[in-house]
């Protein structure tokens, strides 16, 4: 069977470092198209994959199947609704659009056409976080109390680029908020409520660079944070159970791999060189907690999987529209200064 086409739909560091590779090392898929103003750059990086400088392109070509998107995130929902109206499958980048009601009409229109829609939330797949959710199934932790998630950076200086501008989509809430929340309604599902703080610290900020959530469940709280202010960004994850807590220093290093160029799923790919610590509630004994290797390629093997009918969407659109409700109840709690309620 021939793999389907793929158009990757902007090549800047999200199409660049993470799918382009992604994509071409999934023996399911093939990358076929790269949308584009630096063709010159994709013929030295991929040499053979044809570049165009407009998306309408990709709409008219009947030999792209699949069209994924990693272009600034207002853009998201109005070209995926444009690539479903001419029968593509889409790939989103997180977040899924700018609202729930911008990220349900594309799941409905995904639904009554009868075609693939996923976002790619590959945070899913970070070495830590498949090692916490073994930690948690195996029973060792005992009941989770506690659930604190940090994606902390050290960027004092203020970028110009659309991600830290004051525009629509923009800002660390958005653009580091949906890792922490799906990994969060991965592991415990809805909250009850959220408690959220955003600010701009940075001399000369624009958009949101501290952002501060609080998840509310019956049993535990949920701790989110993201900054771009902290000198130190060494704890990723601190889960407090009612045995044993599991702590976690540093990133997952497949985004690094990433951008060094390593060959996907080569030799020592997602090997995290720091492992977590157990530390026994009862004793205070310690003990290193290993983490398997982290997966990215397995999205996109899924995705190649699902087109086919052979296995299921990674990320279906309802899951993806889940974190849209948080992030918006996040927005929301910030400016009300208080906690909001999902229903």
């Amino acid at each position: 069977m021939t793999a389907p086409n793929v158009a990757l739909v902007g090549f800047g560091y999200a199409g660049q470092t993470f799918h382009a590779p992604l994509i071409a090392a999934c023996p399911g898929l093939r990358l076929h198209t790269i949308v584009t103003s630096r063709p010159d750059e994709v013929a030295a990086a991929w040499p053979g994959v044809r570049a165009v400088p407009a998306f309408e392109t990709v709409l008219a070509d009947p030999e792209i199947a699949l069209v994924v998107l990693a272009t600034p995130n207002a853009l998201h929902a109005p070209q995926a609704r444009a690539a479903l109206e001419v029968g593509k499958a889409v790939v989103v980048d997180k977040p899924f659009a700018l609202s729930p009601a911008e990220a349900r009409a594309v799941a409905d229109l995904a639904r009554a056409k009868g075609l693939f829609l996923s976002v790619f939330h590959n945070r899913r797949w970070d070495a830590d976080f498949l090692s916490l959710q073994q930690q948690i199934a195996s029973g060792v932790l005992g009941a989770v109390r506690t659930f604190e998630s940090h994606f902390d950076r050290f960027r004092p200086e203020v970028r110009d680029r659309w991600r830290e501008r004051d525009g629509p989509g923009g800002g660390i809430w958005n653009d580091l908020g949906p890792h922490l929340i799906d990994q969060a309604l991965v592991l415990f599902g809805r909250p009850l409520g959220v408690s959220c703080d955003l600010a701009v610290l940075r001399e000369g900020g624009q958009a949101v660079d501290w952002a501060h959530a609080v998840l509310r469940y019956a049993d535990k709280r949920v701790i989110l944070h993201a900054d771009m202010t902290t000198p130190a960004p060494d704890l990723r994850f601190a889960v407090q159970g009612a045995k044993a807590s599991w702590l976690k220093s540093g990133l997952d290093v497949q985004e690094d791999q990433l951008k060094a160029g390593l060959p996907v799923g080569g030799p020592g790919w997602g090997v995290n060189p720091r492992p977590a610590m157990v530390v026994d509630g009862a004793t205070g004994a310690r003990a290193p907690a290993p983490c398997p290797p982290g997966d990215y390629p397995a999205y996109y093997a899924a995705v190649a999987a699902a087109l086919t009918g052979q296995g299921p969407n990674p990320v279906p659109p309802e899951q993806a529209l889940a974190v849209m409700e948080v992030l918006e109840a996040g927005i929301e709690s910030n400016r009300l200064r208080a906690e909001v309620a999902l229903a």
